[in-house]
């Protein structure tokens, strides 16, 4: 224990950079971008589907091209990948800023999902995941809770943005935060880092070059084999439900709060509650999936998200806002650690990239679609009511289609139960 600390205080550095990186993406997070909705739907007289569908292409693409320029956080060195990273999704905050039409917003909202959303949380967990091989995990949770930071402080700014600055003034603002200040402040500390001695891995050798254990507790699944495995496509709308769900909802987060009485500020402070439970589920959940298992967490995480849809759906006043965040917040903390723990639970880890790759592309998918789904029930006249049963209806499904836990235990690619 000793030694896992030792080993993460001479990371620190390295985990403050990668915490922040994580922080940083809620410049191109749903939940951030979709405040700005209403303005951007009046000042390009776009209805609800066609925004959502201008959104919706901007998310397909930053998700292929993630794959592809991905690689370059193995190729270039840390300092210029994160450097052209945080000047793309600042390009992307420009463009936003200077829109003469609405056809503008696809570029950059491409820009920011991609650097923002996308390739600043991959710089973030790839450099920990490299670089970090003591307590891993701990060191990827302690960077993991930049997300949920953002989550309870980036929608208060964005109001308080807008109310000095208007929107198209705060686009600008949020580009020179990125390249004044978080920027040269990432450079620095991967500049400490690397004047820091090399930490000490348990076994006393380098903890930058030590090699994670390679043993599989299960048997190696290709990715080929796994794809003629039912069993993929079974739990795969289960771990899809809350990427969807929450682009969704927070995509067209401003007419859901008009419908329901609740003010973009109030909605802001919700946020909070969101972020507290997405922490408070990120601790639980690892410890429950090391206690019971992922595959019966897996039963069992998308009740709140259930519970939640109810709320939006039926239940009225303020508290409601509180209610339906949190219960929403549990799931997706829930997730983030689901989304780490069951694919090697399920097909080992000597393929675990290509597995997790094929279900990272499957989620790009699920929330390209989600805004302008619901974008086009919105526009048909569907109520929040109304809506919130027909996700709710998709969660049930989800849940009714997950096998039995024992139909989830490891079996080999030639469908085996093993041992």
């Amino acid at each position: 224990m000793r030694t896992s600390l030792q080993s993460l205080a001479g990371h620190r550095y390295l985990l403050g950079f990668g915490f922040l990186l994580a922080f940083l993406s809620g410049s191109g997070q749903t939940y951030f971008i979709s405040l700005f909705g209403g303005e951007l739907r009046q000042a390009f007289a776009l209805s609800n589907a066609e925004f959502g569908g201008l959104y919706s292409a901007a998310t397909l693409a930053s998700g292929v091209l993630v794959i592809w320029l991905g690689r370059g956080v193995d190729q270039l060195p840390l300092p210029l990948f994160t450097t052209g990273v945080m000047a793309g999704a600042a390009l992307g905050a420009v463009m936003l800023a200077v829109a003469p039409g609405a056809l503008w917003l696809v570029p950059a909202f491409l820009l920011l999902r991609l650097c923002g959303q996308g390739l600043m949380m991959h710089v973030a967990q790839t450099t920990i995941g490299r670089r970090v091989t003591t307590a891993r995990g701990t060191a990827i949770g302690a960077v993991t809770l930049g997300l949920p930071s953002g989550e309870a402080l980036l929608p208060a700014l964005a109001v308080a943005l807008m109310a000095a600055f208007g929107w198209r003034g705060s686009w600008w603002v949020v580009a020179a935060l990125l390249l004044v200040v978080a920027l040269p402040a990432c450079l620095l500390l991967l500049r400490q880092h690397a004047r820091l001695p090399t930490p000490l891995s348990a076994a006393g050798g380098d903890d930058a070059s030590s090699s994670p254990p390679t043993a599989a507790p299960v048997p190696d699944w290709t990715r080929a084999a796994v794809l003629r495995d039912a069993r993929f496509y079974r739990i795969l709308p289960a771990l899809l439900a809350p990427p969807f769900l929450i682009t969704a909802l927070f995509f067209h987060q401003v007419p859901i709060a008009t419908a329901k009485g609740w003010s973009l500020a109030w909605v802001s402070t919700a946020f909070v509650v969101f972020a507290l439970a997405h922490v408070s589920a990120l601790a639980l959940s690892g410890t429950l999936a090391d206690r019971i298992g992922a595959p019966r967490l897996l039963r069992l995480y998308l009740l709140p998200m259930l519970a939640a849809l109810l709320v939006l759906g039926f239940m009225r006043g303020d508290a409601a806002a509180m209610l339906y965040l949190g219960l929403t917040g549990t799931s997706v903390g829930a997730a983030g650690t689901l989304m780490g723990a069951l694919w090697p639970e399920l097909y080992g880890i000597r393929h675990l990239g290509a597995i997790r790759a094929m279900a990272h592309g499957a989620m790009v998918l699920s929330t390209a679609a989600a805004p302008v789904l619901i974008g086009v029930l919105l526009d048909a006249g569907v109520g929040v009511p109304g809506l919130s049963v027909a996700l709710a209806g998709y969660v049930v499904v989800a849940i009714l289609l997950i096998p039995p836990v024992r139909a989830l235990t490891a079996r080999d690619p030639g469908g085996q139960v093993s041992g």
